[in-house]
């Protein structure tokens, strides 16, 4: 690794000349220690101590994607955190989402932040959705040897495709495989309940408001059936993160928002603890 020459204060080669756009790929041949994938964890596996987030959706909808993530974090049987939040903006029409080691992940998310926003600044233009998604997989394998000790890390990651005009969802495996998913997803420990949600309720003419909605109505179906994920909670005023990627750009939807989407939703479970039914045809 390159230092500092405090005679001539001149920074590394490194530095002077980098050859590459990745960010992830410089660090790599700088600090390599400094990634996330790289660290020395001791013999013993502490997985279960380590909060870890959990369920996380995304929806497509005639010009964009909504991504929602449920707020508790977990540490074996306890609950870590109740208001941890998943769901980031990767950059101007993209986010990104973890469920799994919390701590990791989001440093995974920064790093991933970084590296989009280096791209950008090296070649005077954004990544295309493809370049991105395959950018996340090539870091997510990078922590293959953390995955294999319990500290994995699954994120989702969805954007808006400005060449083809739509929202557009990746997922992944902790090996960093990368998987296009069709209309709607779900990653962590209540996707399995949140899916069965997404896809009574998932129609192609959905509005962004409605698939707001449809997020947050799987979010609350994951809560009622896996003691991980959380669901709304009206007494603190703790609600799901969620945000649209248009052609607008990312928005996170503001807490007032996504408490009237969340009161709404509570309050008709009172009527109907099932949730909405989907019509049959």
């Amino acid at each position: 690794m390159g230092s500092h020459d405090s005679h001539t204060r001149r920074l590394p080669g490194l530095f002077g000349s980098p050859d590459t756009s990745s960010f992830t790929e410089f660090l790599a041949g700088y600090a390599p220690e400094l990634l996330p994938g790289r660290r020395v964890l001791p013999a013993s596996s502490a997985g279960e101590e380590i909060p870890h987030g959990t369920t996380i959706v995304a929806v497509t909808f005639p010009g964009g994607v909504v991504m929602a993530g449920d707020r508790r974090a977990t540490a074996g049987h306890m609950i870590a955190q109740r208001d941890v939040e998943k769901v980031f903006r990767a950059d101007e029409f993209s986010a990104i989402a973890v469920a799994g080691t919390a701590g990791i992940g989001m440093e995974l998310v920064r790093l991933f932040q970084v590296e989009l926003e280096h791209y950008e600044k090296r070649e005077s233009r954004p990544l295309s959705m493809e370049g991105k998604a395959n950018r996340l997989a090539t870091m997510i394998r990078g922590n293959l040897g953390l995955a294999m000790q319990g500290l994995a890390v699954v994120p989702l990651f969805a954007g808006y495709d400005e060449e083809r005009d739509e929202g557009r969802i990746f997922s992944y495996d902790p090996a960093g495989g990368r998987y296009e998913e069709r209309e709607f997803h779900s990653i962590g420990s209540g996707s399995v309940f949140a899916r069965g949600a997404l896809k009574k309720l998932y129609r192609a003419d959905l509005s962004a408001e409605d698939a707001a909605t449809v997020c947050v109505q799987a979010l609350y179906d994951a809560a009622d059936d896996d003691s991980a994920t959380g669901g709304p909670d009206l007494a603190r005023r703790i609600f799901p993160v969620v945000a649209t990627v248009t052609a607008d750009g990312y928005r996170r939807l503001g807490e007032d928002e996504v408490g009237a989407l969340a009161q709404a939703v509570v309050e008709a479970r009172f009527e109907s603890p099932g949730g909405p039914t989907a019509p049959l045809r």
